[in-house]
This record gives C-alpha cells, structure tokens and sequence, in this order.
C-alpha cells in the first residue's frame, strides 16, 4: 500500500513546515489530488490518521480535492479534460492525445494555529 508512504511523505512536510513557521498543530490540511494519480482515498484517509500520530497534524481533518484528467491532443491541439487515460478526445474524436495533467498529488493549504 504506497498510501503509507504518500501520509510519511506528508507528515515530513508538516514537520518541516511547522519548524520553519512555528506553528504547533495542524487542524486541517487540503489535498489535491489528479484523477490518475492512482491514490486510493479510503486508504490514503486512513494512513493519514495513523501516521499523523504524534505529530502537528495529529487528529486534523484531512479533505481530498479532485483534479481532473488533462491532455493534448494533438489533432485538433486543444487541452481537453478526460476521465480515462486510453480516452478519446472529447472534441474531435482522436486518439492522438498526450497527458498533460491528472497524476498529480499536493498539499493545497492546511489551517494551522
């Protein structure tokens, strides 16, 4: 389950966050997360909780944004959005499409005190 390291990998910038602006706990944090960055939410909600512990973000509510799919395509060059990678393109039909957006994953704020 690589959810466990991606809630390792947040609570490493929660720590380093909190130094670097001394602030003592985290009572939310927003991530965005691309339609393809092949997270499991349930999973990665309930690493979260677990590798929080004993940390600033101990116990902050976690909220998980959805950020579409994106390609190119290179027909009609227009960026378009997609729900699956093998799509077509939504405008012109051509399945000449490069991946532009979707896979990634990111702290969008937190709310601390």
């Amino acid at each position: 389950m690589h959810e466990m390291s991606l809630a390792e990998g947040i609570r490493q910038i929660v720590i380093e966050q909190a130094r670097a602006h001394g602030f003592s706990r985290v009572k939310s944090l927003r991530l965005e997360i691309g339609r393809f960055a092949g997270v499991e939410k349930p999973a990665l909600e309930f690493a979260f909780d677990v590798v929080m512990r004993g940390s600033p973000a101990e116990g902050a509510a976690l909220e998980m944004l959805d950020l579409p799919g994106r390609a190119r395509c290179f027909d009609c060059m227009k960026l378009v959005e997609i729900d699956d990678r093998l799509a077509p393109c939504p405008l012109c039909g051509s399945g000449k499409l490069l991946p532009e957006g979707g896979d990634e994953m990111r702290i969008k704020d937190m709310e601390v005190i």
